[in-house]
């Protein structure tokens, strides 16, 4: 029997849906999802395998005109999905008229590769709007393939993932058949208390914050965890603990019981919080997490 393989890109604004529609093809909680802008930072790669194909899906940052070094960084993880995928998912929701970066859409319009254009979000509209989004797509890329669906609501998606796997080279798989991603452990270990940040800081402290795990010790029943909150300031510092350390208590226990879903055992989790003056700016700082591998 022939097996398929192949990455799958997702590229789109920012809070089109595309860590929801990434979370729905995987069936696992493998990207944050929150109402902010710029929840995604990384380039991450879920695996979803079946008997006779492997599916890369890659969520990449919402496309933006950067402002700093960390955004410059994080559109160069957006550049590289261009090039190694074998499916492209555009994915809008309705209402959105345009990608914010024109040079970004002309590559999509001009790609030899296959598009498939997601208007994500129908169920916050009716079907005169769905009727003239669909219009408009077509008309501005007439090289895609124009899918109606809800993420959240899990309309439309199977269909898109039986599409997609239709258009899958043949190929071996690239990984393991029981590997999910790409990523360390830690990496989610930090991506899931960074969401607890987004949810529940405001203005930009969120953008200024950065989790390092410091130690990930795995036992037989519980795993130990030490993570260091970075800031930018002492005054984000002061922000991020709190008024006698409530706030930051209450990131640690969503936190903790969200990790305890994640890796399906006990978590001892332990917080601290440090000031690294604008490590967003420093090509050093970001490299060291994983922003620039330059």
């Amino acid at each position: 029997m022939s097996h398929k393989a192949g990455f799958v890109n997702i590229i789109g604004n920012p809070n089109v849906g595309k860590s929801t529609l990434m979370n729905a093809f995987v069936g696992e909680r493998l990207s944050i999802i929150t109402s902010k802008a710029q929840t995604t930072r990384h380039r991450i790669l879920g695996i979803v395998n079946g008997e006779d194909f492997q599916m890369l899906l890659s969520d990449t940052p919402g496309i933006i005109k950067p402002a700093y070094q960390m955004q410059s960084a994080m559109m160069d993880f957006v550049k590289s999905a261009f090039e190694d995928a074998d499916v492209l998912l555009y994915l809008v929701e309705l209402g959105e008229k345009e990608l914010k970066d024109e040079a970004f859409f002309n590559k999509i319009r001009n790609a030899k590769i296959p598009v498939l254009l997601l208007l994500n979000k129908i169920d916050k509209g009716n079907e005169e709007l769905l009727v003239e989004a669909v219009q408009l797509w077509q008309e501005k890329v007439p090289n895609a393939e124009v899918f109606a669906i809800s993420a959240l609501e899990n309309f439309g998606v199977k269909e898109v993932f039986e599409r997609i796997v239709a258009l899958l080279p043949e190929s071996p798989p690239f990984y393991p058949k029981d590997q999910l991603t790409d990523k360390p452990e830690r990496f989610f270990v930090n991506e899931i208390i960074r969401e607890k940040i987004l949810m529940h800081y405001k203005k930009e402290i969120p953008y200024s914050v950065e989790i390092d795990t410091e130690e990930f010790f795995e036992e037989e029943t519980i795993i130990r965890m030490r993570a260091v909150i970075m800031v930018e300031r002492d005054s984000q510092k002061g922000i991020i603990i709190g008024h006698k350390g409530g706030p930051l208590k209450r990131v640690g226990v969503e936190a903790r019981k969200d990790l305890e879903k994640f890796f399906g055992k006990q978590v001892h989790l332990e917080l601290y919080v440090k000031v690294n003056k604008n490590w967003r700016s420093n090509q050093k700082q970001l490299r060291r997490f994983g922003y620039n591998n330059k």
